[in-house]
């Protein structure tokens, strides 16, 4: 049987049309008995579940809150980034899909294998070394004939703006992306075969009055050893990280040589406004504090112990006497 369940709505007007003979019983019987065939094309594998790509659209949306404020930052323009998509093809897909002529960097990702894309239209990336370079983001695009001070531009550019994407995986895996490659011809990268599952993150970006998209090309390589962080019990789990017991002495040593301030209280009094305006030097205060009585003792803002005041070597002193009980702050 299905598992799909029908409103009541869907289940009258079903009624309805098998009573006033529309549809056939046994037609619908002979229906449900045929087996349904659903193609599936071995070229386009899905090794992700849709949680993951869920998990890695999450991720990637504060990657790219991260870059609107780098870059906003850097250019000193308007800078909006948002993700776009998320979808899972094959390598040899997301190549064809890319102009023949763009800006490429290949990351890796230590200490996950394989490497990572970064392909940023060369509109976006002109206006952005416009920028750099003082202009008003001006987009001019001529990647066929990028010079040696260009490319090094570039390339510094996006490499400072990984830094964001360290951070954006911190939650599933402590990487540090890398600037291994930097190519403008996406046919001279072949860094898996052209069947291997990618995952392509597309942000859209607005630099200034300029927009474009840049592409992130995740093999499945990079992410299989942490393929098991993606998932939402991973996300919604309460793990509590144990300490190491040398963590736990250090932690000890550090409380016990934490510095409280010891406060005896000799008393308390009320005076008017009044009489605080026309306080002068000389003049006693009363307090309410009778000498037959214990004096308290505040550790920080807690009322702790009674003492007895004193005197040791011609030095004021108090005595304690007891620990004060009662109370939420009290140790059993």
């Amino acid at each position: 049987m299905s598992g799909e369940v029908l409103s009541q709505n869907e289940i009258d007007a079903l009624l309805s049309a098998l009573s006033s003979g529309e549809m056939d019983a046994d037609e619908l019987k002979k229906e449900e008995s045929t087996k349904k065939v659903k193609s599936y094309d071995f070229k386009r594998a899905l090794r992700f579940s849709k949680d993951q790509i869920r998990s890695l659209t999450r991720i990637h949306e504060n990657f790219a809150r991260l870059l609107t404020t780098f870059f906003s930052a850097k250019l000193r323009t308007y800078v909006q980034i948002s993700v776009a998509s998320a979808d899972q093809i094959p390598y040899e897909e997301f190549i064809r899909s890319i102009p023949k002529m763009t800006i490429l960097n290949v990351f890796e990702v230590p200490p996950l294998d394989g490497r990572l894309i970064i392909e940023i239209n060369p509109n976006i990336a002109y206006s952005m070394m416009d920028r750099v370079l003082g202009g008003r983001g001006i987009s001019v695009n001529k990647v066929e004939n990028l010079t040696e001070i260009e490319t090094k531009i570039m390339s510094q550019l996006f490499e400072h703006a990984m830094d964001n994407l360290r951070e954006a995986w911190g939650t599933i895996a402590d990487i540090d992306p890398v600037l291994s490659e930097f190519e403008v011809n996406p046919q001279f990268l072949q860094m898996v075969s052209p069947n291997e599952t990618v995952v392509v993150i597309s942000l859209n970006t607005q630099i200034g009055d300029t927009s474009g998209m840049i592409n992130i090309c995740i093999p499945h390589v990079v992410l299989e050893p942490i393929i098991s962080k993606l998932s939402v019990h991973y996300w919604m789990q309460a793990s509590k990280k144990e300490r190491e017991p040398e963590e736990l002495i250090i932690l000890e040593k550090r409380i016990k040589s934490a510095s409280l301030p010891v406060i005896a209280q000799l008393g308390t009094s009320q005076i008017s406004i009044q009489e605080f305006l026309h306080l002068d030097v000389g003049d006693v205060i009363q307090l309410d504090q009778s000498i037959d009585k214990p004096l308290i003792i505040n550790i920080g803002n807690e009322a702790k112990f009674t003492a007895q005041p004193g005197k040791v070597n011609k030095k004021v002193a108090v005595q304690i006497m007891e620990p004060i009980k009662g109370g939420d702050s009290d140790d059993e």
